[in-house]
């Protein structure tokens, strides 16, 4: 899926990132690795929920979080939830040794922006933090493969590519950008000034175009399209 980059604050410099996991050897390994974002990147640590929880709530301007689901003494997936609940606008993705679908698609249900297999290399890993940081999903590519031999095939010379291909007006892809950022109804109708009621409306309008049944389905159906929701979180006018 491709979101522009300006929709995010994210610029060489003023790189924040907390990670949250409970191996120090882990943490040492992606402060060398996250380099590569950013020279100047300052990474704060934690080694637990409780750790995690007050340093995001003493640093607002925290503009990622790397989580570990297996967190000794809680539930990663109750972390991930609490920390969307009580910092809707910080990106959170997971690192997990497992990549089993199952897994992926709870994290999604739970709001998380990406899911990193800990088997990935440091290549993919960089790219997939600097697609969140600018305001994508990233999926693990086996999940990809999985919806799309999953998935009836379509036409290639009709494979939609852009928000209007599959008859979304521009106030829905804009809708459908901030969904696929993990924003709930709440934050959505905030951002773009609309009532609850019409982004319901709009959302269940998007499910109907991608072919699906939640958010999570659609977030995984923009990702194996690839399609393109360029600049449609911020710069668009209201249709």
């Amino acid at each position: 899926m491709v979101i522009d980059k300006k929709t995010s604050q994210w610029g060489p410099g003023n790189l924040k990132i907390l990670v949250v996991d409970d191996h120090p050897l882990i943490r040492e390994a992606l402060r060398q690795v996250l380099k590569a974002l950013d020279q100047n990147i300052e990474l704060l640590e934690a080694a637990n929920a409780k750790e995690a929880f007050e340093h995001a709530g003493a640093c607002p301007d925290i503009q990622l979080i790397l989580l570990d689901l297996t967190l000794p003494g809680s539930d990663g997936f109750t972390a991930l939830r609490e920390l969307r609940e009580q910092h809707p606008s910080v990106p959170v993705v997971v690192l997990s040794g497992s990549d089993q679908p199952d897994t992926v698609i709870r994290a999604l249900d739970e709001g998380a922006m990406g899911f990193i297999p800990k088997t990935s290399n440091s290549d993919v890993l960089v790219g997939a933090l600097r697609l969140v940081l600018s305001g994508g999903v990233y999926l693990p590519p086996a999940l990809l493969r999985q919806t799309t031999a999953t998935t009836p095939s379509r036409d290639k010379a009709v494979r939609p590519t852009h928000y209007r291909d599959i008859g979304l007006t521009g106030r829905q892809a804009q809708v459908l950008a901030l969904l696929v950022q993990g924003k709930p109804n709440k934050l959505i109708c905030r951002d773009l000034n609309l009532a609850e009621g019409t982004v319901k409306i709009h959302v269940t309008a998007i499910l109907k175009a991608l072919g699906v049944a939640n958010r999570t389905q659609a977030v995984i159906e923009v990702g194996r399209l690839g399609l393109k929701l360029d600049g449609m979180a911020t710069g668009l006018s209201r249709q």
